[in-house]
């Protein structure tokens, strides 16, 4: 069913070519942010530009490029950033909460930890939570209507890393098997633009990436 209501837009920033998202009301005007990193007062001011307000901070997962912290002898800006000028909610897995602060500094008063399967409601649009774990044991994709905002879980064509602190290979496998479930006029959002597509339909990124068409757990363990 459409939802005229819903605001949702991408936004590429950083180095690493991140996808940063807006997700909420056409209405009141309120949004989320997801994975907000690499530049804040553009992000900001681009928020404000729009007439749009702040009203949360979605994180799928705590690696620095997407939520800020240091990486590599640098610093990235993040949501210790936001909260400065904006001190708004984060919406953190619970099995992510104690990275994220780790990563970023933020304490559990700025946090709001929350399960698969929770919802948020902007406006008119209910946004559930879904836990992905495999790239990290926290990672999460935001499902609103027809649209999945996946972030290092799922790309048009692969999947996250598995092989950093955290991950789990055998988790990811059940994550994608998870995601692979979804109809297919789901339309994907990734976390990075790692693909010629900025976005696919779940039915096109089942032809085309060969992750999701691993069904046996054992063939995934020989690949992976």
């Amino acid at each position: 069913m459409k939802n005229d209501d819903l605001y949702l837009e991408q936004i590429l920033v950083g180095p690493m070519e991140n996808f940063v998202y807006l997700i909420g009301s056409k209405s009141t005007r309120e949004v989320a942010i997801i994975d907000p990193a690499w530049d804040i007062d553009v992000l900001l001011e681009h928020i404000q530009k729009r007439d749009l307000k702040l009203a949360s901070v979605l994180i799928t997962h705590y690696h620095p490029d997407h939520c800020g912290g240091g990486m590599g002898g640098h610093s990235i800006e993040g949501i210790a950033e936001v909260l400065e000028k904006e001190p708004v909610k984060i919406f953190v897995n619970k099995h992510e909460a104690e990275g994220l602060k780790k990563v970023t500094g933020v304490s559990d008063i700025d946090l709001n930890v929350v399960d698969s399967g929770d919802h948020l409601t902007i406006g008119e649009n209910d946004i559930e939570f879904l836990h992905t774990p495999g790239h990290t044991p926290g990672s999460q994709c935001f499902k609103v209507n027809n649209n999945l905002v996946s972030g290092d879980t799922l790309f048009v064509q692969g999947c996250g890393r598995v092989d950093l602190p955290g991950s789990n290979s055998e988790d990811m496998f059940h994550s994608l098997r998870k995601l692979s479930s979804l109809p297919d006029e789901t339309i994907l959002y990734p976390g990075h633009h790692y693909s010629p597509q900025e976005s696919e339909t779940m039915g096109k990124v089942k032809e085309i990436n060969s992750y999701l068409r691993i069904e046996e757990i054992e063939l995934w363990n020989q690949i992976m």
